[in-house]
């Protein structure tokens, strides 16, 4: 699948919303972990997009990192956090290509990244899972929000994708579980089918 300009896409939609996963906040298949307590302080968003998580997290207190591979959603985000005098590290990098010299991180987020690698060749995603036990302190928790393929319309993950993802012994306690994942069109806000995985980096 041809991989998607997605600089054109954040602009050609800035005046419209956003890109449908730009719903003007956290997806609220987070919030009971945002709520619960977020392992810190070093916290690393990959796929931040324009910044809402990553803008959420610091204002919990947490020193946090946010990567997105568009220049112009990066833009975006720094503008937003530059506007609630927040200090967040947003950075331009391809997530099948990290180079954060401040890792390990506490806590990792990817709030719809995954999925999307996934649907544009199995390469990338494969690159991006192998890079996570690297940037994960030891007992970091790492949280995976992603689509399901039973959305129906040809892409998403399963469940034993995101459990081989994530298998020990890198990774421990791995639980799966199934959610509404929000998106927000011209025709109004939907739900699609997904999956909320939490884990811990191991020891070893």
């Amino acid at each position: 699948m041809t991989d998607i300009d997605y600089d054109a896409l954040y602009r050609d939609t800035a005046d419209t919303g956003g890109p449908p996963w730009s719903i003007g906040g956290p997806q609220p298949a987070l919030a009971p972990v945002l709520a619960g307590g977020v392992r810190g302080p070093k916290v690393l968003d990959i796929g931040c997009g324009t910044g809402d998580l990553a803008i959420a997290l610091a204002r919990l207190g947490h020193e946090v990192t946010a990567v997105d591979i568009s220049q112009v959603a990066i833009d975006m985000a720094r503008a937003k956090a530059a506007a609630e005098g927040l200090a967040v590290r947003f950075e331009v990098q391809d997530a099948a290509q990290l180079s954060l010299p401040s890792a390990p991180f506490d806590s990792i987020f990817d709030s719809g990244l995954l999925h999307s690698l996934h649907r544009n060749g199995g390469g990338a995603a494969d690159d991006y899972l192998a890079l996570l036990p690297g940037l994960a302190a030891p007992g970091a928790t790492v949280v995976v929000l992603a689509v399901s393929i039973e959305d129906g319309n040809g892409w998403g993950v399963t469940e034993d994708y995101l459990r081989a993802g994530f298998a020990e012994p890198v990774w421990t306690g791995t639980g799966v579980e199934r959610i509404d994942v929000a998106a927000r069109t011209s025709d109004g806000d939907l739900t699609l089918p997904g999956f909320l995985l939490r884990t811990v980096r191991s020891d070893t």
